[in-house]
């Protein structure tokens, strides 16, 4: 059963690279056709040099005959030369416009997918995939088809030729192909399998890689760089052993084939039967050149073969790759979209289940507008996800959240995000000036309105104090921490002004005082606007209007802070735990 899924991984595999390069199978074709042209001008110079050796032997020389032979072998050469640079033109042009092509779709794809997407597939899966694995279809695309077409035409046209001149010529300069070619027929047993799992090995092993690269600071400021990098140890030794069990028969195998078509081993077999026939009065001496001079072009033209049908397999996974992420369902986007009547937000009998999982189950209330609604409760109550139904990065799977009335399903996505702005614990800087993260939700911002949501955020006197102030690029010489990141997604989301804002765990790596001034300046913005927060440490969020508690995916209560601790329920819990760590 094994064997079968991996035959129809393989041809699926094969299907979506030759969709894939679709859009240049066509220059592609062109290219070919050149490279055969150029294969075949290529032999020009061999038949040559044996008419001419008959040419000299001749008595007297032919001088006429000699001329017009050697004119036509650097005619020969010449349109070789030319058609395969031509071809490789071709090809290095589509290979390029193809890379292009495939990473606009993917780009353009990617935006429109649910966000919580992303959050379920590791970025060294996502980097693999919209890097290496289009480059790995530039070798296929810019090199492979031409040389494979080469490698082709070459042995068949000198083939030909010899079988013109004698058959017996032709059956010697292919003596030794058979050896050659039952070796790559046995090394390609399983082959779909092994490639399979490599290409499992190697995308563990970038994922590895960016996850150690991404926390090695703090690892390190902890003391534990020997443990972090276990995974990558883990990954790394993975792939080394089962590559390592892999290729040493497989060398073995290899350097057999390679001696068959080997320099020596051919010129020994050619140069001896051509002796032979030619002692045996079968063929003439020219004839006899003729026949050694293909034969060490016949191997080595074909010898790339054996390379290229790996070559193909692993560009066709790649391609797999591709088109699976292509795939990825996108955001459903509604057919007769709807616009939100003001910016109550609505949460309805709300259920989501993750991998038949349950998260969410019944859950009901609302946020008003103007006010500021805490969500609350013990890890993995299902506060974050609760949030992120609001901006759709999920779907629900029963009930509704609406927006002034519209269900978030029926708003275009588009202007869904001109109504929420959010940020998000583990905040992201794109790799521009601080100025343009800032702005990146209304880029026609003034100086003056970015920094004053900088200073409502605590973050303007930070970005002044960097090189270049406002202009310091994120990565480069605007170095910042997490605290300050977010303060950061924080004012770029009050910058976008959206009557709704979702904070989840917004002030998670602020220090105190920055933490309580951020608070102040969301309390003060808050006028007009929806407010949902979510935050672990109770004391953020005492001053919320409203304060729902959740446990194990349900409400278990709401109210004020005041209300909430009368009532003696699990707020007023745990909000004594939490004065008896702070004290």
């Amino acid at each position: 059963m094994s064997g079968q899924a991996d035959d129809a991984e393989h041809r699926e595999a094969v299907r979506a690279l030759r969709e894939l390069r679709r859009p240049v199978a066509g220059r592609v074709r062109l290219a070919c056709v050149l490279a055969g042209l150029g294969a075949l001008a290529g032999l020009a110079p061999y038949a040559g040099l044996a008419e001419l050796a008959g040419a000299l032997l001749a008595t007297p020389p032919d001088r006429d005959r000699v001329v017009l032979v050697a004119a036509l072998i650097v005619l020969g050469l010449l349109l070789r030369g030319a058609f395969m640079s031509a071809a490789l033109t071709i090809t290095h042009v589509a290979d390029v416009r193809l890379q292009a092509v495939l990473r606009r779709r993917m780009i353009a794809h990617l935006g429109r997918v649910p966000l919580g997407w992303f959050s379920r597939n590791s970025s060294g899966t996502l980097r693999k995939t919209a890097m290496s694995d289009v480059d790995a279809l530039h070798q296929l695309v810019a090199h492979q088809a031409v040389e494979t077409t080469a490698a082709i035409v070459t042995p068949l046209g000198a083939l030909a030729y010899l079988l013109v001149l004698d058959w017996r010529l032709a059956l010697l300069a292919v003596a030794t192909v058979p050896l050659f070619a039952g070796a790559y027929a046995y090394m390609e047993r399983g082959s779909n399998d092994v490639m399979r799992r490599i290409d499992e090995s190697n995308a563990k092993l970038g994922s590895a890689v960016v996850e150690f690269v991404s926390g090695i600071a703090v690892v390190k400021a902890f003391g534990r760089a020997g443990r972090a990098h276990a995974a990558y140890r883990r990954a790394a030794e993975e792939y080394t052993d089962f590559f390592a069990a892999w290729v040493r028969p497989m060398d073995r195998i290899e350097a057999l084939a390679g001696l068959a078509v080997s320099a020596p081993v051919v010129g020994l077999v050619a140069v001896a039967g051509s002796a032979w026939f030619t002692g045996a009065g079968w063929v003439t001496p020219g004839e006899a050149l003729a026949c050694v001079l293909l034969a060490f072009v016949i191997p080595i033209a074909i010898e790339p073969l054996g390379f290229a049908s790996l070559s193909r397999r692993s560009a066709a996974a790649a391609a797999l790759r591709i088109q699976r992420l292509l795939e990825v369902a996108p955001l459903p986007a509604p057919a007769s979209p709807r616009r939100p009547a003001g910016h109550r937000v609505e949460y309805d009998d709300v259920r989501f289940a993750y991998d038949e999982h349950d998260v969410l189950d019944g859950v009901s209330f609302t946020c008003e507008p103007g006010t500021v609604t805490a969500l609350v409760g013990p890890s993995g109550s299902g506060k974050s996800t609760l949030a992120t139904l609001l901006p759709r990065f999920h779907d629900v799977t029963g009930g509704a959240v609406r927006i002034g009335g519209a269900d978030v399903r029926e708003i275009d996505p588009a202007e869904l995000y001109r109504h929420i702005g959010f940020v998000l614990q583990d905040v992201r800087l794109l790799g521009g000036s601080i100025r343009d993260n800032v702005a990146l939700g209304r880029p026609e911002a003034t100086d003056a309105e970015i920094h004053d949501a900088c200073r409502a955020a605590q973050i303007h006197d930070r970005i002044l104090a960097l090189p270049r102030g406002y202009d310091s690029v994120a990565g480069h010489d605007a170095h910042l921490s997490g605290g300050e990141a977010q303060r950061v997604g924080i004012a770029r989301a009050l910058l976008a002004d959206t009557p709704v804002l979702v904070l989840d765990e917004a002030t998670a790596f602020a220090d105190p005082e920055s933490e309580a001034a951020i608070q102040d300046a969301l309390s003060r913005l808050a006028g007009g606007r929806t407010v949902l927060v979510i935050a672990h440490r109770l004391a953020t969020v005492a001053g919320a209007g409203r304060i729902v508690v959740l446990d194990r995916g349900r409400v278990a209560e709401t109210g004020t802070h005041a209300e909430l601790l009368a009532s003696g329920g699990p707020y007023s819990r745990m909000w004594a735990a939490h004065e008896e760590v702070a004290a």
